[in-house]
């Protein structure tokens, strides 16, 4: 749970902050200097030969399971970019983050190349993992680029994070919260650590943290140039949101699993595509429930009285249960709840957002599709493009149990971070669309290259 406002926060961040003098550039063996990180409460600095998860993953400065089953097994993964890693964690009173045996939120990872262009990138984790989940997906790309690259797992982690925090939506709302403090934070390492501002900051994230660059990017523009939102998490008071697709899904699945025709139509009108169905077993058994009544349990913890975030996995006419919940039914408290934390599309710097068609999380239709709209509605449509990536799942794991019939998007994010990387310094990045497969692509192919 945080530990005082956000105004507080920055402040204290920006008071007395001593910018150290430049180290020599010529010299990487000079940048591993001491770094500070404005406002942590405990910080610990390594020199690597890599930063990278080439090298992090030998040297013990990564967390694998963090960011299992996030990218495809043929994502060309860089290597050899020197530098210092910061590893710390902000003031915080929870503990479900247990890496480093720290047991302390508001963890963060700083890395510093030693060969910097002069950017930066945060990102706040998917799903409810940590610090070091985007450091395969985004990390490896960005910092072989030469930007530095600082991560938070949110202030809140893992099964339980619903607990965190005083009323509902306190969790999530202080996924933002952490996000704004580790960009200031960064930004003031970075121009002590290199004796100059960054020239330009980007978010990128993944699922939630893709939701966390569309919210910082609509209230808290100011702190970046621009944007890559990778599946973002849609919150709308009103709908539509994961509460809404979720549920039909839940209370469907069992009937069409057993040939039912209705439960079927009744689960792709709820937005699942057609011809994802072959991702639905899947989902059934990991994502849905538990997604859903986590979350349920963030907002609206007084549908299911004393339980804990419901009952797994109970299916449709069961007293309390998740597949029966109804979102538009629920008090105006609980849609209060999810407007803390809503998105509004009044973006304020360029963004670039990819989304796979065959999502069977965050079915496309009512997720980026619906925000590409908002957006365009509060006139903000010049900032963005879209690109709706043909044969896309929400995560890039499930590419290698099927390679032929879905794509990866990670190379579709790194396509995506260098056109907007051009976009900012004047060139025009490619017009929204949906990127179709290539034709006669093979899956090592598709896991190595993309053009939007």
């Amino acid at each position: 749970m945080r530990t005082r406002r956000l105004s507080l926060a920055l402040a204290g961040l920006l008071a007395g902050t001593v910018l150290a003098a430049p180290a020599a550039a010529a010299d990487p063996a000079a940048r591993c200097g001491p770094v500070r990180v404005p406002g942590a409460a405990h910080q610990e600095q390594a020199c690597l030969a890599d930063l990278t998860t080439t090298g992090t993953l030998a040297t013990g400065h990564t967390v694998q399971a963090d960011w299992a089953g996030l990218t495809s097994a043929g994502l060309p993964a860089p290597s050899g970019v020197p530098g210092v890693q910061v590893d710390g964690y902000f003031p915080d009173t929870s503990t479900t983050n247990t890496n480093h045996g720290w047991n302390h939120d508001a963890q963060f990872v700083l890395r510093l190349p030693a060969d910097w262009n002069g950017g930066l990138v945060v990102s706040g984790s998917p799903g409810t993992r940590r610090q070091y989940a985007n450091d395969r997906a985004i990390g490896d790309a960005v910092l072989a680029a030469g930007y530095a690259f600082a991560a938070t797992d949110k202030g809140n982690t893992g099964l339980d994070f619903y607990t965190d925090g005083r009323r509902p939506g306190d969790a999530l709302a202080e996924w933002n919260e952490r996000v704004t403090q580790l960009t200031v934070a960064a930004k003031l390492a970075a121009t002590a650590h290199y004796g100059r501002p960054p020239a330009r900051t980007i978010a990128a994230g993944l699922s939630n943290g893709g939701y966390l660059v569309r919210w910082q990017l609509e209230n808290r523009p100011w702190l970046y140039d621009g944007g890559v939102d990778w599946e973002g998490t849609l919150w709308t008071a009103d709908g539509p949101n994961l509460l809404t697709s979720l549920p039909p899904a839940l209370r469907n699945y069992p009937a069409y699993a057993a040939g039912d025709p209705q439960a079927h139509q009744a689960i792709l009108a709820a937005g699942f595509a057609p011809g994802s169905e072959f991702l639905w077993p899947y989902h059934d058994q990991v994502y849905w429930d538990l997604t859903q009544r986590t979350y349920r349990a963030e907002f609206d913890p007084a549908f299911d009285g004393d339980l804990a975030a419901g009952i797994p996995f109970c299916t449709s006419g069961t007293p309390a249960c998740d597949a029966d919940y109804d979102y538009a039914a629920r008090p105006t408290s609980v849609h209060d709840a999810v407007a803390r934390v809503a998105l509004t599309g009044r973006i304020g710097r360029p963004l670039l957002t990819l989304h796979g068609t065959l999502d069977s999380l965050l079915p496309i239709s009512r997720d980026s599709d619906v925000y590409d709209g908002m957006v365009e509605r509060a006139g903000r449509g010049a900032l963005h493009r879209y690109y709706r990536i043909e044969d896309g799942n929400h995560v890039d794991g499930l590419v290698d149990t099927f390679p032929d019939r879905l794509r990866p998007i990670g190379p579709c994010f790194r396509t995506a971070f260098t056109a907007l990387a051009g976009w900012l310094r004047g060139a025009s990045p490619p017009a929204s669309a949906t990127v179709a497969r290539p034709a006669g692509a093979t899956p090592a192919e598709l896991a190595t290259s993309c053009s939007l």
